[in-house]
């Protein structure tokens, strides 16, 4: 991590906020933007214990009282997210005047785009007037709504940053995001950007170790790794609808949840736990793999890039190396941020977008229309 006094004297400073669909916490990213430049200069999360990620989770699907639960936990999440974003300023001494903007995703509890249902929308919440006034910073937040109001998916919206700070003028380039939801941008030397979400990332296997073993998360995949997976259970899990759809396209937890997992093991009682997580892993795997292989000109090969908490799964990036040999696998640490904060990155390049008036999606990586400026503005 740099320090804030890697700024330089024309230099903007821009914070971004991110909770993804694990919900396990807030990600924090304070980002300098200059005229031909654009730094990770630090960084800070808040994580959340097990019961405020259950509540979010739970608001991911149907159930009673939604809309006081819903609104509760805006408000509850605005603080939070706040309380982050003041964290950052405090640990790089850095007064609210100097950060032109917040950009905040906030946290996502129901993605519906088009295609789906006839009338698409996506909620995020963590109520970004709160993050304004409590941190006496201008918020921008609510970037998925304007996508899919010309049309757009409304997700992924990372791959216009990816595009302006990985691409690579002669080398095909992937930038994978394995969160709870898998995402890839595509970055060809021609400048083509695509971008859409694989189908599930961690989502799967974090909720299957919760639940057998009480872990939040598989460690370097370990458990994964210690059985051998399924094959005729992975071929089922393949058939999921989602996976053969066109590009682009997004999904979410209202997809790929226990609930559904648990459908499909009818008739695989004789699995062990250990053999139906190496089974998630390798869904996660040939989901990916399978989606990269449609992507243009893929068969030359090129880079691969993880970010997001799969980054740090071992078995699930030596298994996705050893499943796509024309391609060299690393982490975005390679490229000059730290995989586990490319995201809030996004969000804060996002936020210096919409305040200078420029388009923030990508139509080639949500289907919009048109480009547009993405994210509402909350004055302080």
């Amino acid at each position: 991590m740099t320090t804030p006094g890697d700024v330089g004297p024309k230099d903007t400073l821009y914070i971004g906020l991110m909770s993804g669909t694990s919900a396990d916490g807030i990600d924090a990213a304070l980002l300098a933007i200059g005229e031909a430049s654009i730094r990770l200069i630090a960084h800070h999360s808040f994580a959340f214990d097990a019961v405020l990620q259950r509540e979010i989770h739970a608001l991911c699907e149907p159930g009673a009282n939604e809309i006081e639960r819903a609104g509760a936990m805006d408000t509850r999440l605005g603080e939070l997210f706040a309380e982050t974003a003041n964290a950052l300023l405090r640990n790089c001494d850095l007064p609210p005047s100097r950060i032109r903007a917040i950009g905040s995703h906030g946290q996502t509890i129901r993605h519906r785009p088009p295609g789906n249902t006839p009338s698409p929308f996506s909620w995020q919440i963590g109520d970004a007037n709160i993050i304004a006034a409590r941190s006496g910073i201008t918020t921008v937040a609510d970037f998925r709504r304007r996508d899919i109001a010309v049309g757009g998916q409304g997700a992924p919206l990372v791959p216009a940053f990816h595009a302006a700070v990985f691409a690579h003028p002669h080398i095909n380039r992937g930038i994978i995001n394995i969160g709870g939801i898998g995402n890839i941008s595509w970055l060809t030397p021609a400048g083509e950007t695509l971008g859409f979400d694989t189908g599930p990332g961690n989502a799967l296997m974090d909720g299957w170790i919760l639940r057998h073993q009480s872990l939040a998360y598989d460690a370097d995949g370990q458990w994964s790794a210690s059985a051998a997976h399924s094959p005729e259970l992975l071929a089922q899990l393949l058939e999921h609808p989602y996976l053969s759809l066109p590009i682009p396209k997004s999904t979410g937890r209202e997809d790929f949840h226990l609930n559904w997992l648990d459908q499909q093991l009818q008739g695989f009682s004789s699995l062990t736990p250990a053999q139906v997580q190496a089974t998630l892993a390798r869904f996660t795997v040939e989901s990916i793999a399978r989606h990269i292989q449609r992507c243009p000109n893929s068969e030359l090969g090129g880079e691969l890039y993880i970010c997001g908490g799969g980054a740090h799964n071992t078995h699930l990036v030596t298994s996705l190396a050893a499943r796509l040999p024309a391609f060299e696998v690393m982490t975005t640490a390679e490229l000059g941020i730290d995989p586990d904060w490319v995201e809030a990155a996004a969000f804060a390049w996002l936020a210096h977008r919409r305040l200078e008036g420029l388009p923030g999606n990508l139509p080639s990586a949500t289907g919009a229309s048109k480009p547009v400026p993405l994210g509402a503005v909350y004055p302080a």
